[in-house]
């Protein structure tokens, strides 16, 4: 049967790759577009590994519509300006696949269901529903406090919605692979809801400094039972009903304006109360911004948005000369301890094969699965 050149042109574009990229691994890509020629099956095989599409969607007479599993909440881009790249389709494929194995293996294990889905509505008051989240993952003021610096601070907050049933997944690219990068312009995070097995994903393209509001606001909707794709942002407070709450609760929890106005100096210049204030709640300087502003510290709005686009811009600057490392792999992150923990578990029981283990981790070689197993403290 041959294939329509429109689905050439949309797995090429689905991909994101350059076309003189695909066009110089198979030469003839230009005569398949223009129907002068036809892909060997096994050209085909090759063109579909290439450009990450089910080999398939090769066989339909049209391009398919794909569509967001998920509710999109994202306000910083325009609707028609928000159709999901193949990346983050192929990322949240993929945490449905690891979250639906995991809810089996819960489930098999008798884990009773995670306290925090859908323990709240959105008429819970923000005071009263940070608080709620807070003694859920047992993460509160005096544990970060405790903590040297906010990255350490991050670091624990991903293991305490771990310890508390959530699974936090932490990646920069789609699965292992380190040519499909995901884009924090996109998306910065999204929640899948379950009972059994409720799954944060953080992009770890974006910066840390960003990273634990997106936790917090993630954390947020799984307390609404809500499964949402999102861009928050500590700075805005977007005009949709369950996103606002869930930004308001994520600020609350991070920094209690209570707690933020006992700390406030009289007069004290905005850099320096937020630098010293972010050491004190171990959040980001921008975090602490958007709290001062809700403290009525800034006389306008105008006044907030350029110390905010400024401080933005330091962190940014700062984050691209020392976010270098690993952080997410020795942290266990990438797809979540708990997962990773129960998936080799069962593996090496013999309840799970080693070619479906390796496929939910995106392992290839089974040397990489034995290190993993090692690191978890598993001998077999």
């Amino acid at each position: 049967m041959p294939v329509a050149p429109e689905i050439l042109r949309w797995a090429i574009e689905r991909a994101g790759r350059p076309a003189e990229e695909l066009q110089h691994r198979f030469p003839k890509l230009q005569d398949w577009l223009d129907r002068k020629a036809q892909p060997t099956l096994r050209q085909l095989q090759e063109f579909a590994s290439a450009t990450y599409t089910p080999f398939g969607y090769f066989f339909l007479d049209a391009p398919p519509e794909e569509q967001l599993p998920i509710q999109d909440f994202r306000t910083r881009r325009p609707a028609s300006l928000r159709k999901p790249s193949g990346n983050l389709l192929d990322a949240i494929y993929l945490c449905q696949q690891r979250q639906a194995w995991y809810e089996d293996f819960a489930v098999e294990e008798g884990l009773g269901p995670v306290p925090l889905v859908g323990s709240l509505r959105r008429m819970t008051p923000i005071e009263d529903a940070a608080q709620a989240i807070r003694t859920a993952i047992h993460f509160d003021l005096e544990a970060r406090h405790q903590c040297s610096t906010w990255t350490e601070a991050l670091r624990r907050f991903i293991e305490a919605a771990e310890e508390a049933g959530v699974l936090v997944m932490v990646s920069g690219v789609v699965g292992s692979n380190t040519h499909r990068k995901l884009d924090a312009e996109e998306f910065r995070g999204f929640a899948l809801s379950d009972p059994y097995a409720p799954l944060v994903f953080i992009n770890g393209a974006d910066t840390k400094a960003a990273q634990m509001f997106t936790l917090a606001h993630e954390l947020a909707h799984l307390a609404l039972g809500e499964s949402a794709l999102s861009d928050a942002e500590a700075s805005h407070l977007p005009g949709e009903e369950a996103e606002r709450w869930c930004n308001q609760v994520a600020a609350e929890l991070l920094v209690p304006l209570a707690n933020l106005r006992r700390e406030l100096r009289p007069a004290e210049p905005w850099p320096d109360a937020a630098a010293r204030l972010a050491r004190r709640f171990k959040v980001s300087s921008l975090v602490i911004l958007r709290r001062l502003l809700d403290a009525g510290v800034f006389q306008s709005e105008q006044e907030f948005w350029r110390a905010y686009r400024q401080e933005r811009e330091r962190v940014r600057e700062l984050a691209a000369g020392h976010e270098g490392g690993d952080f997410y792999r020795t942290l266990g992150a990438r797809a979540s301890r708990r997962f990773e923990h129960a998936l080799v578990a069962s593996t090496i029981s013999g309840r799970t094969t080693f070619t479906e283990a390796m496929r939910l981790l995106g392992f290839r070689r089974m040397a990489v699965f034995d290190s993993l197993a090692k690191q978890l403290g598993f001998s077999y």
